[in-house]
């Protein structure tokens, strides 16, 4: 295997794909059983795989029954949920718990993990040590939309390896940039991409897609670019899936890719295209900087006021985001951020049903 090689496997058996898979490729060539391994799931919050946002714990199993196959006993499952949620609730709710029992791996809840600050360009960044002490680091993210960014998959993943102080801030910093400059100093030895059901509308789930296939390759700038493809998108859409290319990170050219396919019978012929429905509900929001989390409960709530006939009669502008921090501005503000606004709702984040309230008292 090299960094221009990209594995892709089609079916409904997770298990068998992800170790037929690792097998294909002679996965065991590249590793000692002195290694430690870090294996870097998607469980940005607490919601079962099948609901689209979070990496299957079937896929884990089979990386894990793979390596413990040839010998590696220091495996251990690191992540930190996004601030809206806790890990340790993710990795109940998503299966985690009951793979760390049944296999003796330990769960590392990185949101409580001590971190280094590392300079890379212009700026500096603070990543988990869990994540930078691990010898082989392989990143396991669900290919989905994502309201603000369009598209995450490997290079976004990464994001789980900081503090949740740094989450915030990289929204200030303008989120691609942060996001492609976190995978020049956090090496990622294999990508391992759950495409078995994304949410291709937005990334907490609740409207999955099956597209069963599980995507395999070292180079996560390649990754992305063949994984965005998929939903019809180019690195010129996704504005850090460029710069991490043009800062080194990796290739972004599918033509130079050495794309491999198995169990093609299997294969899902339907094209795969993100729905707009994100844009279309918050044509009327103007955001800053807004974190994801708050972002998210947003279009939940507008998603409900559409379902009740209520959405087109707001007709004041939604304001989020850190960047409206002490500006007063007009509009209905929604989070602390917000708070100079003359209406706004408090919470960091607010839920859906309290933005909900707070639109539909301003009907």
């Amino acid at each position: 295997m090299n960094n221009k090689d990209l594995y892709v496997i089609y079916g409904t058996k997770p298990i068998r794909m992800i170790k037929e898979l690792l097998n294909n490729m002679d996965l065991a060539s590249q590793l000692n059983p002195g290694m430690k391994i870090a294996l870097k799931p998607n469980l940005v919050l607490a919601s079962p795989a099948h609901e689209g946002a979070t990496t299957s714990p079937l896929i884990v199993e089979g990386i894990i029954q793979y390596l413990k196959e040839h010998n590696i006993k220091d495996i251990s499952i690191i992540e930190g949920s996004w601030v809206g949620d806790r890990t340790s609730r993710a990795f109940k709710v998503c299966g985690y718990e009951d793979i760390s029992r049944k296999y003796n791996i330990p769960l590392i809840d990185l949101q409580k993990d001590s971190f280094q600050e590392i300079s890379v360009g212009d700026i500096r960044l603070k990543i988990c040590n869990k994540a930078l002490e691990a010898d082989y680091l392989i990143n396991i993210p669900v290919l989905k939309a994502h309201c603000q960014t369009l598209f995450t998959c490997a290079l976004k993943n990464l994001k789980g390896c900081i503090p949740d102080s740094e989450k915030r801030r990289y929204h200030t910093l303008g989120l691609h940039k942060p996001i492609a400059y976190l995978s020049r100093v956090l090496k990622v030895d294999l990508n391992i991409v759950d495409a078995l059901n994304g949410d291709l509308t937005f990334e907490e789930g609740g409207n999955p897609v099956q597209m069963d296939r599980i995507i395999i390759g070292q180079d996560p700038v390649l990754v992305d670019s063949y994984c965005s493809s998929l939903i019809g998108y180019t690195k010129e859409d996704i504005s850090y899936l460029k710069l991490a290319e043009e800062l080194g990170v990796g290739e972004a050219d599918l033509s130079k890719a050495n794309i491999h396919e198995y169990d093609t019978e299997e294969k899902n012929c339907s094209t795969f295209k993100p729905s707009r429905q994100v844009a279309r509900l918050t044509r009327n929001v103007d955001a800053s900087d807004a974190c994801s989390a708050c972002y998210g409960g947003l279009v939940h709530a507008l998603k409900r006021l559409e379902e009740n006939g209520s959405l087109d009669k707001i007709k004041s502008k939604i304001l989020i985001g850190q960047g409206y921090k002490g500006q007063r501005v007009d509009g209905i503000g929604i989070g602390n951020c917000t708070s100079k606004c003359d209406n706004y709702l408090k919470g960091c984040p607010p839920s859906a049903m309290e933005i909900v309230k707070l639109l539909e008292d301003n009907i």
